[in-house]
């Protein structure tokens, strides 16, 4: 018997600092929600990049929530669409009594963000999401989050068992030649992303650490002390190596996944003039799946260059970035649903905006049919919305229900030899990496605050205000 499963939807979208078109996006929702499935998602993420004017993402709270708060609207009115339809075709008669009007179909149980990166976490019952983490590291300038990863881990509880959940949304490196940096980027998620504050686990080790009482060996007992202390300090490291695994991305008893603009396209240099551009015309000799051939992040995580370990679903969705939108034709009617458009004649498209995920690990794998394993329903994007030069990208995905310490690596696995990063990092963390993004956020809300001022409307209103004050001050001071 295969273990009960939790029902996912995953989806990535850069807004491109443009407020979201709540009955669009939800129509486009809807679709989502149908696709291959009858019910609602248990559990919904939204990776969002570019969610807002980087002055409003580096200061936060009053500044950012009239933009987040549009996606929670828009999935809320979509799902209930969908409750509405499901209960339109089960009900066998009309009810015409007035009811109260129905709770939110989903509620937001946690939402961050680091610049202009957003993670948000819904569920259906959010009582069942347990002991819920947050990290984030930014690898912009200064390692600030003009660029950067925030990520959310927690343990989901069901009738059925429990898994540990792992979501990673993040923003890497733009522009066809900077394939080096997008790696660069990734690495600095594995290195810098810690759910818990890895300086607090070193100096634990370092005071649980107790040495062996210092004595003056006899000549035949030195190789035999050496031997003993070799092997302390080798037990010691391995348990602080653990401890740090266990902070990391790749914990091992928790499945991964990872969304956002990964920003790898399918050449290292801008088009030419004369360039030739995918179509989305399946009789067209330059039908776009012959050009996925060249996907930079396929080529690179093959080659063990990034996102390590992670796997990804057949990708047949067209090209998700770069996109001209043109003027509405005429009669159009709101809400625009289908939007015209052409591809960027500067950029060349590509599939920048992707899922991934950590399998179910091998160790679990029995090579028979009842094998745990994911389950994806669907993987595909949206269409072209006008606030958006991307298209937003989702998974719907069967998560099986492991227990966390039925995901851990058994005791007899050679990690040595194993390819998976929940038995060894393919990189270690960073132990100064909270002192850092501390650091780094401070830096962001002064410049967050120095952007308000002097480049919005608001702020310069603010300015003034205070210039005509401190102004009127000082007449009145000279004057009396």
């Amino acid at each position: 018997m295969t273990p009960p499963s939790i029902d996912l939807l995953y989806l990535t979208f850069n807004c491109a600092k443009n407020l979201l078109d709540i009955p669009v996006f939800g129509s486009h929702l809807q679709t989502a929600f149908r696709q291959n499935a009858t019910g609602l998602p248990e559990v919904v993420v939204l990776s969002l990049q570019e969610v807002a004017p980087l002055a409003y993402s580096f200061i936060g709270g009053y500044f950012l929530n009239p933009y987040l708060s549009r996606y929670e609207q828009a999935i809320n009115i979509a799902a209930q669409h969908i409750i509405d339809d499901i209960s339109s075709r089960n009900s066998e008669t009309v009810n015409t009594t007035p009811t109260a009007l129905p709770s939110k179909p989903y509620t937001l149980v946690r939402g961050k963000n680091v610049g202009y990166t957003a993670i948000l976490l819904f569920a259906r019952e959010p009582s069942r999401l347990k002991n819920i983490q947050e990290a984030e590291v930014g690898f912009g300038a200064a390692e600030i989050g003009n660029k950067g990863a925030v990520g959310l881990r927690m343990l989901y509880e069901a009738d059925g068992g429990s898994s540990e959940l792992t979501f990673v949304a993040t923003h890497l490196a733009a522009m066809e030649w900077n394939l080096p940096r997008r790696n660069a980027n990734w690495a600095a998620i594995m290195r810098g992303m810690a759910f818990e504050n890895p300086e607090v686990v070193v100096n634990s080790y370092k005071t649980s650490a107790t040495p062996s009482p210092a004595s003056t060996p006899s000549a035949e007992d030195e190789p035999e002390r050496t031997r003993l202390l070799d092997n302390e300090h080798n037990e010691q490291h391995s348990q602080l190596q653990q401890q740090l695994h266990n902070i990391s991305v790749f914990r091992p008893s928790s499945f991964l996944f990872v969304a956002g603009d990964l920003n790898y396209r399918i050449s290292t240099t801008s088009p030419p003039p004369s360039a030739t551009f995918p179509s989305l015309d399946p009789e067209s000799e330059n039908y776009y799946p012959d050009f996925f051939r060249l996907d930079q992040l396929t080529r690179e995580r093959n080659a063990g260059r990034t996102l390590h370990g992670l796997s990804e679903h057949e990708v047949r969705f067209p090209p998700t970035y770069k996109y001209d939108v043109l003027p509405p034709r005429p009669g159009t009617r709101e809400p625009e649903l289908d939007v015209p458009w052409k591809f960027a004649v500067h950029r060349y498209p590509g599939w920048t905006d992707r899922i991934l995920f950590l399998d179910v690990p091998s160790w679990l794998k029995k090579g028979n049919s009842q094998d745990p394993k994911f389950n994806v329903r669907a993987y595909d994007c949206l269409p072209v919305l006008r606030m958006s030069d991307h298209r937003p990208v989702f998974l719907r995905i069967d998560v099986p229900l492991i227990s966390p310490s039925d995901m851990a690596p058994p005791s007899d696995l050679d990690r040595g030899v194993s390819k998976d990063p929940r038995a060894r990092l393919p990189m270690e963390i960073d132990p100064e990496a909270w002192e850092r993004r501390a650091a780094a956020r401070r830096k962001e809300v002064m410049a967050g605050w120095s952007m308000y001022l002097w480049s919005t409307k608001q702020g310069v209103c603010i300015l003034a205000t205070v210039l005509a004050f401190g102004a009127g001050v000082y007449w009145l001071y000279r004057r009396f």
